[in-house]
């Protein structure tokens, strides 16, 4: 059975884009199991289950998963958990992934795990793209050098934080996706034109953010070979 690692943040993931492709991969028969950097339960952002922001429908299916689902419920912890046994490595997104997921050696080493396999593939969603900035090869280089990327744009990020990169939640943003991906080599383009943004670079497969999750997880199955 093909088998995928979900690394969630336990400061705020962003609903979508973490149970749209938790739920994808499920109804596609993937066996998923949910990791997070201590083991304890991720938290969602409440502002991707504010009706108000994201729809009724959304919000209430967000939550409902959440708060049911018992690999969210009953996660790993991720130092724990060997990347290698699974076919993909997905790291869903939210700002919550800049102060644990993205910083995260044990999540920067299953992203070069899950890439550097023979067979295996990693999506990576929207803040979480920001781990490319700190993951380096063996050999020092970093892995997103020269490869071909999208994710969450300074062009939205300046409609959340203020001046003094303050998030809604007072909280103080670290870094921007793009800036820190770019500076490292990547060649970032998040398509600001298109409806939804997801690009493939070899093992490396990467969204923009919360409206190109379900692009994300149905392109993950098909370069899984998975229907």
């Amino acid at each position: 059975m093909t088998s995928a690692l979900f690394i969630v943040s336990e400061h705020g993931y962003w609903g979508e884009e973490c149970i749209e492709p938790l739920t994808t991969l499920t109804d596609a028969g993937v066996d998923i199991t949910v990791a997070t950097p201590t083991g304890d339960v991720p938290v969602v952002d409440e502002r991707s289950v504010d009706p108000d922001a994201v729809g009724e429908e959304l919000a209430e299916h967000v939550v409902e998963v959440h708060e049911t689902d018992e690999r969210l419920q009953n996660p790993e912890r991720l130092a724990a958990v060997d990347a290698r046994e699974y076919d993909a490595v997905v790291f869903p997104g939210g700002h919550g992934t800049a102060w644990d997921v993205n910083q995260d050696r044990h999540a920067r080493q299953a992203l070069l795990q899950a890439v550097a396999g023979d067979e295996s593939k990693a999506l990576v969603v929207c803040h979480a793209v920001g781990i490319l900035a700190f993951t380096r090869e063996a050999d020092g280089s970093y892995l997103v050098d020269g490869r071909d990327v999208t994710g969450f744009p300074n062009e939205w990020e300046e409609d959340i934080v203020d001046d003094a990169d303050l998030l809604p939640d007072g909280r103080k943003l670290p870094y921007w996706v793009e800036d820190e991906v770019k500076a490292v080599g990547g060649n970032w383009d998040a398509e600001l034109d298109s409806e939804t943004s997801v690009t493939v670079d070899g093992d490396l497969i990467t969204a923009r953010g919360p409206g190109s999750s379900a692009a994300g997880a149905q392109t993950l199955l098909d370069e899984l070979d998975l229907e």
